[in-house]
Parts: C-alpha cells; structure tokens; sequence
C-alpha cells in the first residue's frame, strides 16, 4: 500500500508542480483550491472518512461470520443506497453553489470577479464527489478482501487526469484554469474504472437492489456513519476554517497554505493514510474474533510505528521545506517569494505530522470498537481551538499563524483521543508514547546535522531544475535515511528491527513460488 500511495504521491507533486508553473499562487488559484475545498471535504465526510470507518468493521464481520453471499448482499444494498443520496447531495450541491462558496470564501469578495471564479469552478468539480464516494465503498470491500494495492493506486490517475486538463484541456477555455477542473471530473471517473478489474476477480458484481429499509447491518452502518461525518473528517474541517479565514488575507495566502499542505501530505499519505487504512480492517477482524488482546498489541504497534516513521519526516521536512519549492516548483509564474512563504507554511505544518498520525489511529480504533461518539466530541473541540488559535495568530502572523494553528489543534486532536482510548481500553501507553518518541528524536539529530549541511552547498535561489539542485537534495534525503536507520540501530531501538524484519518477511513471501495444489 505504501509502495501504491508512494508512486500516488509522486504524481501529485509532479501535478503541483504544473500547476505552479502554469498558474502560480495568486487570483485563480485561490479561487481553485476553494473550490475544489468543498467536494474534497465532502469526500472526506462522505467517502473516506464517515463511509469507510463505518462499512468496514461492519462488512467485515458480516464476510468473516456469515459468508460471502450475504456480505455481496451488502455491497449491493449499500451501493444503491449510496448513490440514492449522492445524487441528492450533487444536486444540492449544484443548486446552493453560490451560498456555500461564499460561506468558505466570504473574504473573497474583496477582489472583483474572485467569488464568482470560485463558483464557476465548484459548478464543474462538484459531482467529483458521486465518483470517489463510490470508490471509497469498493475500496472498502476489497480492503476486507485483503486487495490494497489498486485502490492506493487510483489517486494516479486524478493526479494525471489534472496534469492533462492543466495541459491540453486549457486551451478550450477562456479562462484555462477551467481546464484544470475538467481534469478532477475525468479523473474521478478513470480512478472509478480502475476498481472493476480486481472485482471481476473476486468475483464481486454490485447490481442494484432496494431493499435496504429492512436491512439491520446496513441500519447499524447507516448509525455508525451519521455521528463519525464530523469526526473522521476533522483535519480537513479544520483546513476549510484555515482557508476561511485566509480568505481575508491578501491575494496568495490561500495557495501558499495549499501548496505548504500538499507537501505536508506527501509523508501523511505514504505512511499514516497508508498504516491507518490496514490498520481498520486487522482491528475490525480481531474485535469480530473476540481476540482483545490481539487489538491491543496491533494498537501499539500501529502508534509506534506511528513516531517511527513521521519523526524522521517531520526534521526532513523542515530542512528540506525550501530546497524541495526551489527545486520543483521555482520559475514561470512561480515567483521566488511564492516559494519562501510557501515554505513557511511547510515548516509550520511539520510538527503536526505526528499528531496527525496518532489521532488517524486513535480514530480507527474507535470506528473498530464501533465507537463513533467520542471522536466526533473531540472534533467539536479541536474546530473551536484551530479557530481560535487561527484568529488570534493571523493578526500577527498572517498565513503563517494558520499554519501553526493547525498544527496546535492536530496536537489538541491527538492528545485527547489518545487520553480517551487509554481509558477506554484501560492501557498505559502514555509512557511508552513518550519514551520512544524522545528516543527516535535522538536518533534523529546526526541525521538533521548531515542534512543541514549537504543542503547549504547549493543556493537555493537559484531559479528552476538542474542537476546540481538534484543531485544535493537526494543526497542530503538519502544519506539522512541511512544514518536514521544507523542510529536506530546503534542506539537499540528495538521498533526499527521489527520494521525491517517485516519487510525483509514480506520480501521473502513475495520471492516463494506459489504452491499449485
């Protein structure tokens, strides 16, 4: 999954690359990140966030104890439902535009023709929404079926599909960044298509069927969904507060956030997006089985593994913040002050990448256990502190204070999910979160210090690619890797062992002849 999210990654920094490039930070693209904020964060509460948390435990259990008829039963029932009320939210969607696109970008009315920009825009992106909540639930079901690979793929194909809308699909628009919305459209729909291969495999075939009225574990999914929308989904509510209120900062506030987010979600993606959606499916499983203590030692694991990962990648960012803008995205309509203040942005969302990592988890254990309620009462109060950190440290620091109001709620979010599981659960792993993460910092000094100074033999100011640019960066990234691992190891951090025993077994699995019996 992480080798799928990875290559998923890439190709959406190649795609802000062509964006920044193209259209740079100002007018339009403020105008196309709102819009797109409003089906992404519907995706997030529709389709990844609320849908997936709730269908997965219960389709699980429903595969595992009674069979793979009555769980294609299920699916069929949940997928008509699905679309009933997706074409309910789409034509809302479309019919309100104006109203919902003034109440996340009200500040937007202070530039001429931005409102209206932002609009035109959502207008073209908004059914995206239909398309990827579909693929959350057939994602869902092959993830039960024990399929990763291909639906941590698809984002590929948005990220391609954008690319071609940015490039060739421009130039039939006055405007060309309608090009560019066109292409989340196509996308959607290729990333859709690309599912049906591997559950003609499995031999899953969703026809329609309405009988879901009567349906008890489409009842139980339909409860445990209506609470988890807002608490699944709270980093990217609290994105659409950030967005809000840098709409009435100047011109570009919007983009340096988005483009500082987006880098900030390259790790996210590979490590805790990929570790959290395996993680659902193995608690769902253990819980079904009655196996608590099995839940408890993958709880662990997951958080550890958590800090051993995003650690690392949080220093790696803050150094690298400005070198990776410089290298990628620096020229055509990118300015060199795009670049600066789209990194202060970067750096001031880093240190969230743990908190972010830990409250993934602490949620999906709470959607495991079916416990819907306390994320969603964390959420309410993370929102008031991202909001009122944001207000008071935009005054001072502009785009910058958002950034690290966000930062400060992911922390509030951890910290109090992690306090209600291990009350929960009746654990102590407070202790142990802290020791490891002071030991994995330690580790993580000789690799800053190389970093450091690999990255200061380059002048990153220097306009566009080359390859001496190149050559630094993937040096300094590299080499801090190894010494990473070189330190976890001299330093005997026993999780680094585990970490590498599992992937040299998955290695060795993959390498075995399968048996024909």
């Amino acid at each position: 999954m992480s080798v799928a999210t990875s290559i998923s990654r890439v190709s959406g920094l190649i795609r802000d690359m062509v964006v920044a490039r193209f259209f740079g930070a100002g007018v339009m693209t403020d105008a196309f990140f709102m819009a797109f904020t409003i089906p992404n964060l519907l995706r997030r509460f529709f389709a990844e966030g609320s849908l997936t948390a709730a269908f997965v435990p219960v389709f699980s259990e429903v595969f595992h104890r009674r069979g793979e008829e009555e769980a294609q039963q299920l699916a069929n029932r949940c997928a008509t439902l699905l679309l009933l009320v997706m074409f309910v939210v789409v034509a809302a969607g479309l019919l309100c535009s104006p109203w919902i696109v003034q109440a996340i970008g009200y500040g937007f009315g202070q530039t001429a023709g931005k409102l209206e920009l932002t609009h035109q825009l959502n207008l073209i992106m908004f059914p995206y929404i239909a398309l990827v909540s579909l693929l959350a639930l057939l994602t869902g079901i092959l993830n039960v079926r024990g399929h990763f690979f291909l639906p941590s793929l698809s984002p590929l194909l948005l990220n391609l599909a954008m690319i071609f809308g940015a490039l060739s699909l421009g130039h039939l628009f006055q405007r060309p960044i309608f090009g560019l919305a066109a292409g989340v459209l196509l996308g959607g729909l290729l990333q859709l298509l690309l599912q049906f291969p591997v559950l003609l495999r499995y031999r899953i075939c969703l026809r329609p069927d309405f009988r879901f009225l009567h349906d008890e574990q489409l009842k139980k999914i339909t409860l445990l969904m209506l609470p988890g929308i807002a608490g699944v989904a709270i980093y990217q509510i609290n994105v659409v507060v950030s967005r809000l209120l840098a709409s009435f900062l100047p011109d570009g506030s919007v983009s340096y956030l988005y483009y500082g987010q987006r880098l900030f979600e390259f790790p996210q993606g590979i490590f805790i997006v990929s570790l959290a959606q395996a993680v659902l499916p193995m608690m769902s499983r253990q819980i079904a089985d009655g196996d608590q203590q099995g839940m408890r030692q993958s709880l662990s694991f997951s958080l550890t593994l958590i800090a051993l990962l995003t650690l690392p990648a949080m220093v790696g960012l803050m150094l690298c913040a400005k070198p990776v803008f410089s290298l990628f995205f620096l020229g055509g309509a990118f300015s060199l002050s795009d670049v600066d203040n789209s990194a202060l942005a970067l750096i001031c969302f880093a240190p969230g990448l743990l908190f972010v990592g830990y409250s993934r988890i602490a949620a999906q254990t709470f959607y495991a256990l079916k416990d819907t309620r306390t994320p969603v009462i964390v959420s309410f109060w993370t929102l008031l502190v991202n909001l009122g950190a944001g207000l008071v440290l935009m005054q001072w620091l502009g785009f910058i204070g958002l950034a690290l109001a966000l930062t400060i709620a992911s922390l509030f979010n951890a910290g109090a999910l992690l306090t209600r599981l291990q009350g929960k659960l009746h654990l102590g792993f407070a202790r142990q979160l802290l020791t490891q993460s002071v030991r994995i910092m330690i580790a993580c000094l000789p690799m800053a210090i190389l970093v450091y100074l690999l990255l200061g033999m380059v002048d990153w100011n220097q306009s566009g690619f080359s390859v001496e640019k190149t050559l630094v960066l993937t040096a300094a990234v590299g080499s801090g890797m190894v010494i990473f691992v070189a330190t976890c190891l001299l330093l005997k951090i026993a999780e680094i062992h585990q970490l590498l025993r599992l992937i040299k077994d998955k290695f060795n699995r993959r390498q075995q002849p399968t048996e024909l019996s």
